[in-house]
């Protein structure tokens, strides 16, 4: 199969990679996510995707197809993004495929962001050893992927929102409208959001300070785990809260589906890393039904990239 890309569209970076037929990444690039709206989105994709192109020594238009996993409903035949969370400037649906189609000179194929995700660990990564995974990317919010018999499951099309499974009735308002939601507690913008509210009313915290020093806007994943480095009270308290909400909610999906395995992945997943996976097993277990033998929980073994591999797996060779 001649090289295809793919891109994984986030809530605070543009991760693309062009792959051989094999999976073998070839070239990669990775940008900061514009905030100014669908147009901005449309070009620094574009830059970010000639950018991994020159890298793989190849032309966007000599690609056999650009997968683009992104946030939100999709509709995949039209190409069709509809109301992304986590992405400003975005009302209502957007033709992000034929945009980028007209940019870069070939077929663009969408999909769900943490489905495509989900897909790339399970036959490339942490997933191929099960044939029933739940994925849980914690990033910007909290998304959720399911392969179950070998296949992914999407349901009706929004199947695996996990973030979105309530584990406080009446809770903290989630940045979807909705309360007591698992993305309210450990969802990076809600945190970030909650952050800087408890700063306002005086509490003293090194976010924000690690944030400007590192020429950011927004609190990045490496700024969280460089807060808790440095035993920030502010960064370790939000992060635990976060940790009680995905053992709550992930439980809860355990309990309903009986996966084999559950894959922590997403920024904040595989920047923490391993002991933290270990900390939302640990705090899973007092929800688990049968908690005598709980699912493997490990984490997502192919990194940033994954999101993008995922994506690239979305372009099929034409039948």
């Amino acid at each position: 199969m001649p090289p295809r890309a793919g891109v994984d569209l986030g809530g605070t970076k543009i991760q693309t990679v062009v792959m051989d037929g094999r999976g073998n990444v070839l070239g990669q690039s990775r940008v900061p996510t514009p905030t100014d709206g669908p147009k901005g989105i449309v070009t620094a994709i574009a830059q970010a995707l000639g950018a991994a192109a020159d890298e793989a020594g190849l032309a966007t238009d000599s690609l056999v197809g650009v997968g683009v996993g992104a946030p939100g409903g999709i509709e995949p035949d039209a190409g069709v993004l509809i109301n992304p969370p986590n992405l400003p400037g975005f009302d209502g649906e957007f033709p992000l495929g034929p945009e980028l189609e007209q940019r870069l000179g070939t077929r663009v194929q969408l999909g769900n962001d943490v489905s495509v995700a989900t897909e790339a660990e399970f036959r490339l990564g942490a997933g191929k050893p099960y044939e029933s995974i739940l994925g849980v990317f914690w990033g910007t919010g909290v998304g959720g992927g399911l392969i179950l018999g070998g296949k992914q499951w999407v349901g009706r099309g929004s199947a695996g929102e996990i973030g979105h499974v309530v584990v406080k009735v009446g809770g903290d308002r989630c940045p979807c409208g909705r309360r007591g939601c698992m993305e309210a507690y450990a969802g990076r913008g809600a945190m970030e959001a909650k952050a800087r509210h408890r700063q306002k009313k005086g509490e003293k915290t090194r976010l924000f300070d690690i944030m400007e020093k590192r020429g950011r806007e927004r609190l990045t994943s490496g700024i969280w785990a460089r807060a808790l480095a440095h035993e920030d009270k502010m960064a370790i308290d939000l992060i635990d809260q976060a940790i009680e909400a995905l053992g709550a909610g992930v439980a809860s999906c355990v309990n309903v589906l009986d996966v084999e395995a559950v894959i922590i992945g997403g920024g904040l997943g595989i920047r923490l890393g391993e002991p933290y996976a270990k900390r939302i097993a640990k705090a899973m277990d007092p929800h688990l039904f049968v908690n005598d033998h709980p699912p493997d929980i490990t984490v997502a073994t192919l990194g940033d990239l994954g999101g993008a591999m995922g994506a690239a797996l979305l372009v099929k060779t034409r039948g």
